[in-house]
């Protein structure tokens, strides 16, 4: 257990700063108070997981100009350890192993109240609205801090917030016997790969374009995978399916012409659950293949607090996944611009970076 001296006041500390509106990010020496709020918790950082998000700060897109206010301590996907708690925290106690959901809800408006914070209108966001997990130590509500096993890998813990969002996505329909495909494989498809398969999916079958995700995905235990380079994929997946077509589909693109063709390859009364965020208009046959087909859409946002992270829990715990081919990098993380070229290229999973101390 890591002991926190009750005089140490500030925490100095090695973070990883977006403060130029360019591609790329500053690695700085910051100093962090210890004081708290009543509600908050201090954690100091044992892994922290980079995120498709992440990659719109490095480069610096169009996304990121309108979402974040420089400077910024960025990453909101960790494991660590609780070293001190605000004085109201009772569920909590210095030395849990925790992960944490990102997403800060108010827990008053009327989406919070029913049981729906992913939705909460006042929702911020760790690492986006408020200085997030990049750095040695992380300051966040114990209301959004989710206790783990100390048996459980840290690399692992840290990537149940992404593991969240591919949950969320594919448990949102049944999927247990069904033909389900997984429309993108970066790290978050991968994982929902690795998720349908446990969940008893009768046939897997990913679409990617990335050679190195193709194989992954076939690693992990995709039953096929199509390549849209290749080969027509709507044709495929009807050749796949009996020419019925997926009974599900969760898509993790944004792509404009893979979402397109995916209401064309869902079977007549399916579903599909929708976590990608298309940057164009998308352009459907609403008649024929929404509503004569009696298909059903979930837009998916984030992780249901806090049902979802159960089931997580319950993944992680159960040795189903295989989240250690998934993690295919481990950087220190004064390799964050070097995170975010490999995320860029294509050629990886999930890239897990390790705080390091600060040099005497």
């Amino acid at each position: 257990m890591i002991s926190l001296s009750d005089e140490a006041k500030t925490l100095e500390m090695l973070a990883v700063v977006k403060e130029k509106p360019e591609k790329g990010f500053s690695l700085k020496k910051v100093t962090i108070s210890t004081d708290l709020k009543a509600d908050e918790v201090l954690v100091k950082v044992y892994r922290a997981s980079f995120c498709g998000t992440d990659y719109h700060l490095y480069t610096y897109d169009d996304y990121a100009k309108g979402r974040i206010k420089l400077p910024l301590i960025v990453g909101h996907e960790f494991s660590g350890e609780i070293i001190k708690i605000g004085m109201n925290v009772n569920n909590l106690k210095v030395g849990d192993v925790v992960s944490a959901e990102s997403h800060i809800i108010c827990e008053e408006c009327e989406f919070c109240r029913r049981g729906e914070g992913h939705i909460c209108v006042e929702t911020k966001v760790l690492g986006l609205d408020t200085d997030g997990c990049f750095a040695n130590y992380v300051k966040l509500p114990a209301a959004n801090c989710f206790v783990n096993s100390k048996d459980i890998n840290p690399l692992f813990l840290s990537v149940q917030e992404p593991l969240g969002n591919a949950v969320h996505t594919m448990a949102h329909f049944p999927i247990k016997d069904k033909n389900v495909v997984i429309l993108g494989c970066g790290p978050i498809g991968l994982l929902a790969v690795d998720v349908a398969k446990a969940y008893g999916a009768r046939k897997v079958i990913a679409i990617e374009v990335k050679p190195y995700r193709e194989t992954l995905a076939l690693e992990i235990g995709a039953d096929v995978v199509i390549n849209p380079t290749r080969e027509d994929v709507v044709l495929r997946v009807l050749e796949e399916t009996g020419g019925l077509g997926a009974d599900v589909i969760g898509e993790f693109t944004g792509n404009k012409q893979a979402i397109e063709q995916a209401f064309k390859y869902l079977k007549a009364g399916g579903a599909i659950s929708m976590l990608g965020l298309p940057s164009e208009k998308i352009e459907l046959d609403f008649s024929h293949d929404v509503v004569h087909k009696g298909i059903s859409i979930y837009g998916v946002t984030g992780r249901r607090i806090y049902d979802t992270w159960h089931q997580v829990r319950e993944l992680v715990e159960s040795g189903k996944l295989h989240l250690d081919k998934i993690i295919t990098h481990e950087l220190p993380l004064r390799e964050i611009n070097r995170a975010g070229e490999i995320m860029g290229s294509g050629n990886c999973g999930k890239i897990v970076l390790i705080p390091e101390e600060i040099d005497e």
